[in-house]
């Protein structure tokens, strides 16, 4: 008689879960939302409300960042696009808005190849902190060290070098990469990197000294980083991940290192969610691409649209349909959260009993697949 042979093993999956695949579990005790508090904190910068703009063109302007930094929160201005290649970034949007679906990506490649000026870097940096408001600048990994100082020399406050993926140990044949530990030291002002989306790359980015870290690789409602290339993983493992990390770094450094969750934040429920998950911020791209002060003329676009060669992001319309204000701070009369993120995410604080964003990380959170159906027939039929 054969026995029967276990069956080989080469990977094991583990499940992942996204927003919509989750819940929050209220708490036992309950407070006032008007009694929560929302601080969030970068190297010596805090501010009142943890709430970023992703470093795109069509998401923020210098009068935009210096808008929302006067709200409460902070926005990062993209020196690797349309800000810092022309004089005149306006008359460049709006050829990227008036084209064609079929001719958008082809424009933007070559809108894109035209050299980033070094003045222009300068000219942004002053125009943010003239007006008083904080100053923080995205920079891609491959320009940070040309870069960096022209943004520290005009009086920039915070550096942030993003990348589709980020690791500390990046490996390459043609140059000496970025090393993250050096330009936090050459650096005088808080370095947040990013994405990544794991508990090891998370902790050796801390590692390094850096100041922040953006959780998130491919959920952009104008990034096809997961179409094309097929990397990433759900936002709510990723930042559980990612703030497994962050806590490990604290008991063993006794820095507190904040994560910022990047993309897929689509409504207030997506964003209490995240805080939940153990986010310490939110970096929100197509709902600010919908407010009025937005330079994408209602289209967003993903960084990675313009690649020379292998483009992952696209055009989207996403209309323009609220205000800076609205879409933070209300009032609104729409009934399923694109607006109003703070007062949704102070309320769900009270709900929770969470008197701080650190008290809502410790919020139980449940496996819930049909969350956002469950007896919603009539409400997913309208809005067929």
């Amino acid at each position: 008689m054969c026995s029967a042979k276990a069956s080989p093993k080469f990977k094991q999956l583990r499940q992942s879960y996204g927003f919509d695949e989750v819940a929050i579990v209220p708490g036992d005790v309950t407070l006032n939302p008007d009694q929560t508090n929302t601080e969030f904190r970068i190297g010596d910068f805090t501010f009142s409300i943890p709430f970023l703009t992703s470093a795109m063109d069509s998401v923020v302007d210098v009068k935009l960042a210096i808008q929302i930094n006067k709200m409460g929160g902070l926005g990062v201005l993209n020196m690797d696009g349309i800000q810092a290649r022309y004089e005149n970034p306006d008359e460049v949007l709006d050829k990227i808005a008036k084209a064609s679906d079929s001719e958008v990506t082809a424009l933007m490649q070559k809108i894109y190849k035209e050299p980033i000026k070094e003045n222009l870097v300068g000219d942004r940096v002053r125009a943010i902190k003239k007006a008083g408001a904080v100053c923080a600048i995205s920079l891609i990994p491959a320009n940070t060290k040309r870069l960096a100082p022209i943004v520290a020399e005009a009086g920039g406050d915070i550096l942030v070098v993003q990348s589709t993926v980020t690791s500390a140990r990046h490996i390459s044949k043609s140059y000496r990469g970025l090393v993250f530990s050096e330009i936090s030291k050459q650096i005088k002002m808080p370095v947040v990197v990013g994405n990544c989306v794991s508990y090891t790359a998370c902790l050796e980015l801390m590692q390094t000294g850096i100041a922040g870290v953006f959780v998130g690789v491919g959920p952009g409602a104008a990034c096809t980083s997961r179409e094309v290339l097929g990397i990433g993983v759900p936002q709510i493992t990723a930042t559980i991940d990612c703030a497994a990390a962050r806590d490990e770094y604290f008991k063993e450094s006794g820095k507190y290192i904040p994560i910022i969750t990047d993309g897929g934040l689509r409504k207030g429920g997506d964003v209490c969610k995240a805080f939940a998950a153990g986010t310490d911020a939110v970096m929100i791209g197509s709902p600010f691409a919908q407010t009025k002060e937005a330079p994408g003329r209602g289209y967003h676009w993903g960084m990675s649209h313009p690649h020379p060669a292998l483009p992952r992001g696209t055009r989207i319309k996403v209309g323009t349909n609220t205000t800076l204000e609205k879409l933070l701070f209300g009032p609104t009369s729409l009934t399923h959260g694109s607006e109003n993120l703070v007062g949704a995410l102070r309320t769900a604080m009270g709900f929770c009993g969470a008197g701080t964003i650190r008290e809502m990380h410790k919020a139980e959170m449940v496996i819930a697949p049909s969350i956002v159906t469950e007896g919603k027939s009539y409400q997913m039929t309208q809005r067929v």
